[in-house]
Protein backbone atom coordinates (compact mmCIF):
# COMPACT_ATOMS: atom_id res chain seq x y z
CA UNK A 1 0.00 0.00 0.00
CA UNK A 2 2.86 2.72 0.71
CA UNK A 3 3.81 2.31 -3.08
CA UNK A 4 0.50 2.75 -4.48
CA UNK A 5 0.29 6.12 -1.96
CA UNK A 6 3.58 7.02 -3.21
CA UNK A 7 2.41 6.70 -7.00
CA UNK A 8 -0.73 8.24 -6.35
CA UNK A 9 1.51 11.79 -4.82
CA UNK A 10 3.81 12.09 -7.66
CA UNK A 11 0.98 11.62 -9.66
CA UNK A 12 -1.00 14.49 -8.23
CA UNK A 13 2.26 16.75 -8.13
CA UNK A 14 2.56 16.16 -11.84
CA UNK A 15 -0.87 17.70 -12.15
CA UNK A 16 0.54 21.04 -11.11
CA UNK A 17 2.01 21.04 -14.64
CA UNK A 18 -1.29 20.98 -16.59
CA UNK A 19 -2.36 23.78 -18.48
CA UNK A 20 -6.06 24.73 -19.84
CA UNK A 21 -6.09 24.14 -23.35
CA UNK A 22 -2.88 21.77 -23.29
CA UNK A 23 -2.42 18.37 -25.56
CA UNK A 24 -0.94 16.04 -23.00
CA UNK A 25 0.82 12.89 -23.82
CA UNK A 26 -0.91 9.87 -21.35
CA UNK A 27 1.97 7.39 -20.28
CA UNK A 28 1.39 3.71 -19.77
CA UNK A 29 1.44 1.45 -16.57
CA UNK A 30 0.54 1.91 -12.44
CA UNK A 31 1.83 5.45 -11.71
CA UNK A 32 0.69 6.61 -14.91
CA UNK A 33 -3.00 4.90 -14.36
CA UNK A 34 -2.86 7.14 -11.04
CA UNK A 35 -2.27 10.43 -13.03
CA UNK A 36 -4.69 10.25 -15.47
CA UNK A 37 -7.61 9.51 -12.73
CA UNK A 38 -6.18 12.59 -11.35
CA UNK A 39 -6.57 14.25 -14.87
CA UNK A 40 -10.16 13.11 -14.49
CA UNK A 41 -11.27 14.92 -11.80
CA UNK A 42 -9.82 18.09 -12.99
CA UNK A 43 -11.36 17.79 -16.11
CA UNK A 44 -14.73 17.25 -14.33
CA UNK A 45 -14.01 20.46 -12.40
CA UNK A 46 -13.77 22.16 -15.57
CA UNK A 47 -9.62 22.04 -17.08
CA UNK A 48 -9.75 22.05 -21.05
CA UNK A 49 -7.01 19.20 -22.18
CA UNK A 50 -6.87 16.47 -24.60
CA UNK A 51 -4.58 13.41 -24.65
CA UNK A 52 -2.85 11.27 -26.65
CA UNK A 53 -2.87 7.96 -25.39
CA UNK A 54 0.47 5.84 -25.15
CA UNK A 55 -1.31 2.06 -25.51
CA UNK A 56 -4.26 1.22 -25.91
CA UNK A 57 -5.20 0.21 -22.44
CA UNK A 58 -4.42 4.04 -21.42
CA UNK A 59 -6.76 4.60 -24.26
CA UNK A 60 -9.75 2.37 -22.66
CA UNK A 61 -8.85 4.15 -19.11
CA UNK A 62 -9.02 7.48 -20.27
CA UNK A 63 -12.34 6.92 -22.45
CA UNK A 64 -13.57 5.23 -18.97
CA UNK A 65 -12.90 7.85 -17.22
CA UNK A 66 -14.03 10.76 -19.65
CA UNK A 67 -11.16 12.49 -20.71
CA UNK A 68 -11.00 13.82 -23.97
CA UNK A 69 -9.04 11.75 -26.68
CA UNK A 70 -7.58 13.43 -29.87
CA UNK A 71 -5.66 10.80 -32.49
CA UNK A 72 -2.10 11.13 -32.47
CA UNK A 73 -2.48 11.52 -36.15
CA UNK A 74 -4.44 14.52 -36.03
CA UNK A 75 -1.71 16.37 -33.46
CA UNK A 76 0.59 19.09 -34.39
CA UNK A 77 2.35 19.54 -30.95
CA UNK A 78 2.17 17.70 -27.82
CA UNK A 79 2.64 20.21 -24.69
CA UNK A 80 3.34 17.70 -22.22
CA UNK A 81 3.82 13.24 -21.38
CA UNK A 82 3.72 12.50 -18.08
CA UNK A 83 4.83 8.73 -17.79
CA UNK A 84 5.89 6.57 -15.34
CA UNK A 85 9.19 4.46 -15.18
CA UNK A 86 10.98 0.85 -14.58
CA UNK A 87 14.49 2.85 -13.22
CA UNK A 88 15.42 6.11 -13.48
CA UNK A 89 19.05 7.43 -12.93
CA UNK A 90 20.39 10.79 -11.11
CA UNK A 91 20.88 11.50 -14.58
CA UNK A 92 17.07 11.12 -15.72
CA UNK A 93 18.46 8.47 -18.09
CA UNK A 94 15.26 5.70 -17.74
CA UNK A 95 14.33 1.99 -18.41
CA UNK A 96 10.87 1.84 -19.86
CA UNK A 97 8.69 -0.70 -21.09
CA UNK A 98 7.47 -3.36 -18.78
CA UNK A 99 4.34 -2.75 -20.05
CA UNK A 100 4.88 -3.19 -23.28
CA UNK A 101 4.48 0.06 -24.51
CA UNK A 102 7.88 1.62 -25.26
CA UNK A 103 7.75 2.21 -28.97
CA UNK A 104 4.47 4.42 -28.68
CA UNK A 105 5.98 5.71 -25.29
CA UNK A 106 9.05 6.59 -27.00
CA UNK A 107 7.20 8.39 -30.01
CA UNK A 108 5.19 10.73 -27.63
CA UNK A 109 7.57 11.91 -25.53
CA UNK A 110 9.57 12.64 -28.34
CA UNK A 111 7.53 14.51 -29.88
CA UNK A 112 6.72 16.46 -26.48
CA UNK A 113 8.09 19.66 -25.47
CA UNK A 114 7.90 18.33 -21.93
CA UNK A 115 8.28 14.93 -20.19
CA UNK A 116 7.64 14.59 -16.46
CA UNK A 117 8.42 11.15 -14.90
CA UNK A 118 6.21 10.16 -12.22
CA UNK A 119 7.51 6.91 -10.00
CA UNK A 120 7.62 5.94 -6.26
CA UNK A 121 10.73 5.37 -4.69
CA UNK A 122 12.02 1.96 -5.64
CA UNK A 123 12.37 2.87 -8.98
CA UNK A 124 15.21 5.65 -8.28
CA UNK A 125 18.73 4.03 -9.34
CA UNK A 126 22.22 4.90 -9.16
CA UNK A 127 23.03 2.58 -12.34
CA UNK A 128 20.62 1.45 -15.04
CA UNK A 129 19.98 -2.62 -15.22
CA UNK A 130 18.54 -4.53 -12.55
CA UNK A 131 15.39 -3.69 -14.75
CA UNK A 132 15.52 -5.70 -17.40
CA UNK A 133 16.22 -3.77 -20.58
CA UNK A 134 12.92 -4.59 -22.96
CA UNK A 135 13.69 -4.24 -26.77
CA UNK A 136 10.97 -4.33 -29.05
CA UNK A 137 12.00 -6.81 -32.28
CA UNK A 138 9.76 -7.49 -35.53
CA UNK A 139 8.82 -11.12 -34.97
CA UNK A 140 10.23 -11.74 -38.57
CA UNK A 141 14.04 -13.14 -37.54
CA UNK A 142 13.59 -12.29 -33.91
CA UNK A 143 16.13 -14.70 -33.06
CA UNK A 144 18.86 -13.24 -35.37
CA UNK A 145 18.09 -9.84 -34.09
CA UNK A 146 18.18 -11.21 -30.29
CA UNK A 147 22.17 -12.55 -31.44
CA UNK A 148 22.70 -9.31 -32.80
CA UNK A 149 21.34 -7.77 -29.64
CA UNK A 150 23.60 -9.77 -27.71
CA UNK A 151 26.50 -8.58 -29.25
CA UNK A 152 25.78 -5.21 -28.82
CA UNK A 153 25.05 -5.25 -25.33
CA UNK A 154 28.14 -6.63 -25.06
CA UNK A 155 30.43 -4.06 -27.10
CA UNK A 156 29.01 -1.43 -24.71
CA UNK A 157 30.19 -3.21 -21.39
CA UNK A 158 27.13 -5.29 -20.26
CA UNK A 159 29.27 -7.96 -19.18
CA UNK A 160 26.84 -11.25 -19.08
CA UNK A 161 23.38 -10.46 -20.62
CA UNK A 162 20.49 -12.42 -20.96
CA UNK A 163 17.74 -12.66 -23.33
CA UNK A 164 14.68 -13.80 -23.64
CA UNK A 165 11.22 -13.30 -25.20
CA UNK A 166 8.70 -12.09 -23.32
CA UNK A 167 5.64 -14.28 -22.84
CA UNK A 168 1.77 -13.61 -22.70
CA UNK A 169 -1.41 -16.21 -22.71
CA UNK A 170 -0.60 -19.75 -23.34
CA UNK A 171 3.38 -19.31 -23.30
CA UNK A 172 3.41 -17.80 -26.93
CA UNK A 173 5.61 -14.42 -27.61
CA UNK A 174 3.96 -11.66 -26.34
CA UNK A 175 2.78 -9.30 -28.99
CA UNK A 176 2.89 -5.52 -28.54
CA UNK A 177 -0.14 -2.99 -29.33
CA UNK A 178 2.37 -2.19 -32.42
CA UNK A 179 2.37 -6.47 -33.25
CA UNK A 180 6.23 -6.73 -32.20
CA UNK A 181 7.50 -8.64 -30.01
CA UNK A 182 9.77 -7.88 -26.62
CA UNK A 183 12.61 -9.24 -25.52
CA UNK A 184 13.51 -9.02 -22.02
CA UNK A 185 17.34 -7.72 -21.44
CA UNK A 186 18.83 -8.82 -18.04
CA UNK A 187 22.21 -7.20 -17.75
CA UNK A 188 22.33 -6.68 -14.29
CA UNK A 189 24.33 -3.05 -15.00
CA UNK A 190 24.03 -0.99 -18.28
CA UNK A 191 27.81 0.85 -17.37
CA UNK A 192 27.21 3.43 -20.62
CA UNK A 193 23.33 3.76 -21.35
CA UNK A 194 23.66 6.31 -24.35
CA UNK A 195 26.42 4.14 -25.78
CA UNK A 196 24.33 1.00 -25.62
CA UNK A 197 21.04 2.77 -26.75
CA UNK A 198 23.43 3.75 -30.05
CA UNK A 199 24.39 0.12 -30.56
CA UNK A 200 20.96 -1.02 -30.38
CA UNK A 201 19.21 1.82 -32.91
CA UNK A 202 21.37 0.12 -35.80
CA UNK A 203 20.01 -3.05 -35.41
CA UNK A 204 17.82 -4.59 -38.40
CA UNK A 205 15.11 -5.54 -36.91
CA UNK A 206 15.02 -3.38 -33.45
CA UNK A 207 12.12 -1.99 -33.89
CA UNK A 208 12.74 0.60 -30.39
CA UNK A 209 14.23 0.01 -27.03
CA UNK A 210 13.54 0.88 -23.35
CA UNK A 211 16.49 3.04 -23.01
CA UNK A 212 15.06 6.81 -22.92
CA UNK A 213 18.05 9.03 -23.10
CA UNK A 214 17.94 12.59 -22.56
CA UNK A 215 13.88 12.80 -22.52
CA UNK A 216 13.21 13.31 -19.74
CA UNK A 217 13.59 16.80 -17.85
CA UNK A 218 11.83 16.65 -14.96
CA UNK A 219 11.44 14.00 -12.27
CA UNK A 220 9.16 13.64 -9.72
CA UNK A 221 9.40 10.93 -6.99
CA UNK A 222 6.26 10.94 -4.58
CA UNK A 223 6.44 10.01 -0.80
CA UNK A 224 4.22 9.14 1.64
CA UNK A 225 3.09 12.21 2.21
CA UNK A 226 4.11 14.36 -0.92
CA UNK A 227 6.72 14.20 -3.18
CA UNK A 228 9.96 15.38 -4.48
CA UNK A 229 10.22 17.27 -8.04
CA UNK A 230 14.03 17.20 -9.70
CA UNK A 231 14.15 19.71 -12.52
CA UNK A 232 17.09 18.28 -15.31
Amino acid sequence: MAFEREKENAATAAIEFVEDGMTLGLGTGSTAKFFVEALADEIADGLVVRGVPTSEETRRLAESLGVPLVPVEQVDRIHLTVDGADEVDDQAQLIKGGGAALLREKIIANASDLMIVIADPSKQVEVLGSFPLPVEVTPFGFTITAKKVYDALKTSGVSRPRIDVRRGSGDKPLVTDGGNYILDCACSVIPDPAYAAELLSVIPGVVEHGLFIGLARTVIIGSDDGASIFEY
